[in-house]
């Protein structure tokens, strides 16, 4: 079992009336790419700036490797590197002169924070760029310049805020793949709204909403929790708020034990075990109620599906 390099014990923030953080307890492994996820307004930004000891909780304590992040002492603090989702470069400074000058804020000689600068600039596809000014990148390279400025000081602990956002393809699946070569070395915390990206890269996954957690297991873990088995998705062309609808319904539970049904916009989503099995009963029976389907898909279960059920379908500002 890998040591605890993050422990969250407790935390919590008041912003006035309004409760960002309660009680948040947790623990991050050494070595662990871990998903901390939550809707806009859950709380996480309070909470990664906390983790960082960018902010003083009102109650509750963070410590890595044993120490608090609000002891003050500098050894704890060079520890975590931080790429905030707002890309942050100096516009004017080359790739590399801002990779030794971010190096030598952390302490580092000017010539180390260049050698681990230019090894970086490599692995992230930007060698070519070393010399050039930021402001003459693209949007995706001043994303990858801006993950390379939170690694150059080489910490423990790396918070990425939405590492891909903004990127193509192909450079999701650079950052993707740089992520993962990274938990070799280092601990992550990544937050994201992106499902695919934290089920691909996460090991573990805490999702938070109000400034509390909810759930804390790994991806497979977490679908389990929602239902076992794949998702069926059958489209109603007629009013999913009439009578045969909810007779319907009724009719389709009894079919198996644990199956689970919801009805939204204009769709019928069923959630059983061996659920493709059941696909022709449940079509009589929707026949039966002289409701007609449209499309109908079959997919299993995913993590976005966990998302939606912890935290509701609500638009959040």
């Amino acid at each position: 079992m890998s040591p605890v390099v993050l422990q969250v014990e407790n935390l919590t923030k008041r912003y006035g009336a309004l409760m960002a953080v309660k009680n948040l307890s947790l623990t991050v492994d050494e070595g662990e790419v871990f998903g901390f996820l939550g809707p806009n307004g859950a709380g996480k930004t309070t909470s990664i700036n906390m983790l960082c000891g960018l902010l003083k909780p009102d109650a509750g304590r963070v410590l890595i490797h044993g120490q608090s992040v609000t002891s003050g002492a500098v050894d704890v603090q060079v520890r975590v590197g931080v790429c905030p989702q707002n890309i942050v470069v100096w516009e004017r400074l080359t790739c590399l002169e801002q990779l030794q000058f971010i190096g030598e804020m952390y302490g580092l000689s000017g010539t180390l924070a260049r050698q681990r600068g230019t090894q970086l600039l490599e692995q992230l596809d930007l060698s070519e760029k070393r010399d050039r000014q930021a402001r003459t990148l693209s949007g995706g390279m001043r994303r990858r310049l801006s993950l390379i400025l939170a690694l150059v000081h080489d910490p423990a602990i790396v918070v990425l805020d939405e590492p891909e956002a903004g990127l193509d393809p192909q450079s999701r699946i650079k950052v993707r793949e740089f992520i993962r070569s990274l938990a070799r070395h280092k601990t992550i915390i990544l937050t994201t709204h992106n499902m695919d990206e934290a089920e691909r890269v996460a090991d573990r996954i805490a999702i938070i909403d109000h400034g509390e957690l909810l759930v804390l297991d790994t991806p497979e873990g977490l679908k389990r929790s929602v239902g076992e088995g794949d998702v069926l998705e059958i489209t109603l062309n007629g009013q999913t708020g009439s009578g045969s609808v909810q007779q319907a319904c009724e009719e389709l539970k009894q079919l198996t034990s644990g199956v689970s049904l919801d009805v939204a916009q204009g769709t019928l989503t069923v959630r059983a075990l061996n659920v493709v099995n059941l696909l022709p009963p449940i079509m009589e029976v929707l026949a039966k109620s002289d409701l007609q389907c449209g499309e109908v898909r079959l997919r299993a279960n995913s993590l976005e599906d966990v998302f939606i059920q912890l935290t509701g379908r609500r638009l959040r500002e």
